[in-house]
């Protein structure tokens, strides 16, 4: 196998891995949300555990782009994907992270709260999904359009979040003695909005991939 032959196979295999972390990211918001509203706080303490394996997944992207950068010295066009591959998998650990952090608030709501859960956050965690399946998919095609359009989504998800919050403080209101409890899940809406928030910034690094310049999608 030649040396371009074998570099381009590593690249798909570093592509393919993005995806499958994505996939997991994805699942992990899932099943983050699904918890909270079931109120099952052990199943929460295993996701929590959980996430050290997608940490591990990151780190083992990260080592083999840069790994390849060292040995093939790519040129311009190549050395912006394993870039990308970097700064891509860094959002999907992050947005893994705002997962725990439902799964945490799971936890600190406990399972007799007595509150009902907001059906906005699902509704938002439901979109967020999607804009990850666009995100794939337009990483996967290095298409820019579908990428732009995770912006638009993400203006979505950011007025659900206003929303749901304005809704949180006016329960505190009434509800003073509920107040720990209403804002954990004030905590869930802003957990959600940057996980959103993450997957646009994977929309700006295709936007750097295929054109080879910094976009600004929230602008």
């Amino acid at each position: 196998m030649s040396t371009r032959a074998q570099f381009s196979e590593e690249l798909d295999q570093l592509k393919q891995q993005i995806k499958e972390l994505a996939v997991e990211a994805k699942y992990s918001l899932d099943s983050a949300i699904h918890l909270l509203y079931e109120c099952d706080v052990e199943k929460a303490r295993q996701l929590i555990e959980d996430d050290a394996e997608l940490d591990a997944r990151e780190e083992r992207i990260n080592d083999n782009a840069v790994l390849m950068i060292a040995k093939q010295q790519p040129v311009a066009s190549d050395l912006r994907r394993l870039v990308s591959a970097i700064k891509i998998s860094s959002d999907l650990e992050r947005m893994a992270d705002h997962s725990t952090n439902i799964a945490k608030a799971t936890i600190h709501l406990g399972e007799h709260h007595n509150i009902e859960i907001d059906p906005e956050l699902r509704e938002m965690a439901i979109l967020a999904m999607d804009m990850v399946d666009l995100a794939v998919k337009a990483f996967e095609y290095e298409d820019i359009t579908l990428a732009n359009k995770l912006a638009e989504m993400d203006d979505v998800v950011d007025n659900k979040y206003g929303m749901v919050v304005k809704q949180m403080l006016e329960l505190t209101a009434i509800n003073p003695e509920q107040i720990q409890h209403i804002m954990q899940m004030a905590y869930v809406a802003r957990y959600i909005e940057r996980f959103a928030d993450h997957i646009t910034n994977i929309g700006e690094n295709i936007f750097y991939l295929v054109k080879g310049k910094t976009y600004d999608l929230n602008s």
